[in-house]
């Protein structure tokens, strides 16, 4: 904002400039006709028939022979003729055009002069030169005042509005604020009194799954659904629960020095009986004895959505790998990632993965128990580690995710 300010008050100072200046530069450029005219005239006629200069603010001229001989003069004040003089016998004055020139007079004070020469002709022959010039201090002191009042009403006035618009938006997001408030408490409440109800409901299922009067293969099939279905709000609940906790900063970290390392082969040995079921091979690059410090439980979190997701989007017989390695030269830095054969992700869809109940597929995504809150809370996660994530994807070939976190 002060940036425009300053660009507008510059442009305004360069046209009223330039305005003033133009005006005074043809203002001048007259006055020289007028006194080479003059002086022909009276070389022609042997008497002098031109105006009274005098009567014209601050203009002064001075006429030259061609051998450079001072012939007739109008004098500029006594403090700046010597330098006036200096600048026409050093040549600085062009002919048919108007130059501005700074000088400072004999008490060292700066001046702005307008200074222009033309030939005197005679019987179509150049038989001297008048140097006119007109003293324009004044207009260009009362510029920069201008500039500097305007300066100073530019800033006032954007205190003002600054001020105004502040209370203004204070007003209209304070409401906004409120009801986001709201929202974010109804979903951790909600999610926290769903969890005991989803409970009850999954150990009746359990108790009647293990009931051995039933045995109606439809009974038993509707059961086996009712379990899978309140799995999966069970995870959506817990998922909405630890968004809403992070959105209002609820959840702090529990900083602590773990074994990096072993988190991940754990993780792994847990994920193998998931990849087994599903026919794909789960590796791990993990070196031993290594240390991160940071939230161990987050971070457990954050590996298992990913090698979760690697395992749930790669079809039967594929591959998931995991690395783990500290970045060389940055021994801050912890870098992981997550390798697998899978669907893939289209390019105009990487940016988005990471939003929340956003799904590439949402057919797919429904059939295996996703609910695009996964990548949202990981995205968290590693923002709270002041992290990185990387995404490299081809479709139908397997997707890259590459994690880097900082030691907290």
């Amino acid at each position: 904002m002060f940036a425009v300010f300053a660009c507008i008050l510059l442009m305004v100072r360069g046209s009223v400039e330039w305005a003033v200046s133009s005006e005074q530069a043809s203002e001048v450029a007259e006055v020289a006709q007028d006194v080479a005219y003059t002086e022909s005239m009276m070389l022609a006629n042997g008497m002098y028939m031109g105006d009274d200069l005098g009567q014209r603010d601050r203009f002064f001229f001075y006429v030259f022979d061609k051998a450079g001989n001072l012939q007739n003069y109008s004098r500029a004040s006594e403090q700046l003729e010597h330098s006036i003089l200096e600048v026409i016998n050093n040549g600085q004055v062009p002919i048919g055009d108007v130059s501005m020139v700074e000088l400072k007079d004999s008490k060292n004070k700066k001046a702005v002069l307008l200074l222009t020469s033309t030939d005197i002709i005679l019987n179509h022959t150049a038989v001297g030169t008048v140097f006119v010039g007109k003293d324009v201090t004044a207009f260009y002191k009362g510029i920069k005042k201008s500039t500097y009042f305007m300066a100073g009403i530019s800033m006032i006035a954007l205190i003002i509005a600054a001020f105004i618009g502040y209370s203004l938006s204070g007003k209209v997001i304070s409401p906004m604020e409120e009801a986001y408030e709201r929202q974010r408490q109804f979903a951790a409440d909600a999610s926290h009194e769903l969890r005991t109800p989803l409970a009850v409901v999954m150990a009746s299922a359990d108790m009647l799954q293990s009931d051995p009067s039933i045995t109606s293969p439809i009974c038993k099939q509707v059961i086996d659904d009712l379990k899978d279905e309140v799995k999966k709000m069970t995870k959506l609940v817990g998922d909405l629960l630890t968004v809403a906790r992070s959105d209002g900063n609820a959840e702090k970290l529990v900083v602590t020095e773990f074994s990096i390392s072993e988190t991940f082969q754990q993780i792994i040995r847990n994920m193998q009986a998931i990849a087994e079921q599903k026919n794909i091979t789960l590796t791990g690059n993990i070196p031993d004895d290594m240390v991160y410090r940071g939230d161990q439980q987050k971070i457990s979190q954050l590996i298992m959505i990913f090698v979760d997701n690697a395992i749930k989007y790669t079809p039967k017989g594929g591959e998931v790998s995991v690395n783990l390695q500290e970045k060389k030269g940055k021994k801050n830095l912890l870098t992981f990632s997550v390798s697998d054969t899978g669907i893939g992700i289209a390019k105009e869809d990487q940016e988005k993965i990471f939003g929340r109940f956003y799904r590439v597929d949402k057919a797919r995504s429904r059939s295996m128990g996703g609910n695009g809150l996964g990548l949202a809370i990981a995205m968290g996660i590693i923002n709270s580690h002041h992290g990185k994530v990387y995404v490299d994807s081809v479709l139908e070939k397997g997707t890259t995710f590459t994690i880097e976190l900082k030691n907290l």
